[in-house]
């Protein structure tokens, strides 16, 4: 049986598209005419938001082998808002997307296990066990040591799931913390990306990369080459592309000869495709998914070209 890494490399090499919609579901980008059809209580925010969510997916399942919800944005909304969540992400899994749950967990013990089972795991109840989230992969915030990031890697093992893990992050002030000095030489982030190679030792596939794999920002190319020594057996999910800045062939600098090795998320500029300049011309607010539609086949030619 694959692994989850391998299950969504099949997938990318299906579609010629190493390209996750990152979904970030802000009320203000959400089209007014879809705003219109609901009131304006939390609870009307949050199924507009749904509908938007769900119209993106419509645009692009065929196309985009894998979703990035990102946590933050549904629980700003309360509980509508992680009913938004869990109802996403049942549409995406039906519409046979690869979801990662990007909510950069990190914590030790008995509640890590616990935010392990919510969304890649399963809930021991007394008729057995049941799944809630039942996302792919999640992300996940090392910086509190091997403690924090085994119970997900032992439910990547059991359920055949995967993690992406903070090496090298896309922000402007990442470099206060991940930049620096070790007294063995590494920076921090060099030391991560050797720790996340090392959790990962277990869960190679057989494409050569491992379930536990690496987050690892577009908008620092020398950083990103480097690390792609370091961990050759580390699959990255690169952010930073488009709105943040980053280059297609910076981003090639993290793919293999074999123009395998990572998959690339862009998150503003294909929910708010309709509104850059490129698209704005030619399509309205009310035809905002065919403009995402439009940037993400734009997207995927322009990272191929670069890659390959």
């Amino acid at each position: 049986m694959k692994n989850a890494i391998d299950r969504l490399i099949d997938k990318i090499k299906e579609m010629d598209n190493p390209t996750v919609i990152g979904i970030d579901p802000k009320y203000d980008m959400v089209p007014n005419f879809i705003k219109n059809k609901y009131d304006k209580t939390i609870e009307g925010m949050a199924k507009s938001c749904t509908e938007f969510n769900k119209a993106l997916i419509d645009a692009t399942y065929d196309i985009i082998p894998a979703v990035k919800l990102q946590l933050a944005y549904f629980e700003k909304l309360g509980i509508p808002g992680i009913e938004s969540f869990y109802e996403t992400c049942k549409y995406a899994k039906q519409k046979g997307m690869i979801i990662m749950a990007d909510a950069k967990r990190g914590d030790i013990g008995s509640t890590c296990s616990a935010y392990s089972s919510a969304y890649i795991g399963k809930v021991e109840t007394q008729n057995g066990e049941e799944k809630i989230y039942d996302a792919d992969f999640i992300t996940l915030n090392p910086y509190m040591g091997t403690d924090s990031v085994m119970p997900f890697v032992e439910d990547c093992k059991k359920y055949d799931k995967g993690a992406f893990v903070i090496i090298k992050t896309s922000n402007k002030s990442s470099g206060e913390l991940q930049d620096l000095n070790l007294e063995n030489g590494n920076t921090v982030y060099e030391q991560v990306a050797e720790l996340v190679e090392k959790w990962g030792g277990e869960l190679i596939g057989e494409y050569g990369y491992s379930s536990i794999s690496g987050v690892v920002g577009a908008t620092y190319p020398e950083q990103l080459k480097q690390i792609r020594k370091i961990a050759p057996h580390t699959f990255f999910l690169i952010p930073g592309y488009g709105a943040q800045g980053g280059k297609a062939e910076d981003i090639a600098l993290g793919f293999d000869e074999n123009g395998i090795g990572g998959i690339v998320n862009a998150t503003r500029s294909l929910m708010g495709a309709y509104k850059l300049e490129r698209w704005s011309n030619l399509y309205t607010e009310e035809q905002f998914a065919q403009a995402t539609r439009a940037e993400a086949i734009r997207m995927r030619d322009e990272l191929n070209n670069a890659i390959k």
